[in-house]
């Protein structure tokens, strides 16, 4: 007999969780008929900006290798949209870094995030409600990026902070809310 190889598939991702289990529980929970209605996390957005990138290109490379070690993935080169001059800013000029992450990763990254990163910071009690954009989609910030455990706090010359947004499929906050809540997501009261 010719054994049937199954696929390497881990059961314990939060990927086939919310799959599994977490999506069923909040399409009840929200009231929704149809099981694909439900609201879902389409990607995570992880950027930094750049403080002395036009005077030390050196700062550029270092948050390129700073968001490849937590995200997993190399990013995208950001440039200025116009020209600024108190900012002596030209249109075109580098600076900043950012990651999308979409599908397995973005699972993995946000699983990560809740809980690993969270718990990690000094003084935590939770992220505040009041970070969703009005369709669905949450922002957390963070002052430096040593909260990460694939960083050395050593080899970090200058403190950059870094933005996290996670985008969802959710029509409003109410649904977006029930959605990081039903993934883990730790919410202040």
């Amino acid at each position: 007999m010719q054994k049937v190889q199954e696929k390497n598939i881990d059961m314990d991702s939060l990927m086939t969780r919310f799959n599994t289990k977490i999506a069923r529980d909040l399409q009840k929970g929200l009231g929704i008929a149809n099981l694909f209605a439900t609201p879902k996390l389409k990607k995570i957005v992880v950027n930094i900006g750049i403080k002395d990138a036009l005077s030390d290109k050196k700062n550029i490379e270092n948050s390129v290798t700073i968001l490849t070690q937590i995200t997993g993935q190399k990013p995208k080169i950001t440039k200025a949209r116009k020209s600024i001059a108190t900012f002596k800013l030209r249109e075109g000029d580098q600076i900043g870094a950012a990651v999308t992450l979409r599908g397995k990763r973005m699972y993995d990254f946000y699983e990560k995030l809740v809980s690993i990163v969270l718990p990690r910071l000094r003084d935590f009690r939770g992220v505040s409600l009041k970070s969703f954009d009005g369709r669905g989609n949450y922002s957390l910030g963070f002052p430096e990026p040593i909260v990460f455990p694939e960083i050395d706090p050593s080899k970090i010359e200058k403190a950059q902070g870094l933005e996290v947004t996670i985008v969802t499929s959710a029509k409003d906050n109410k649904e977006a809310e029930a959605l990081l809540r039903a993934m883990g997501m730790p919410f202040s009261k």
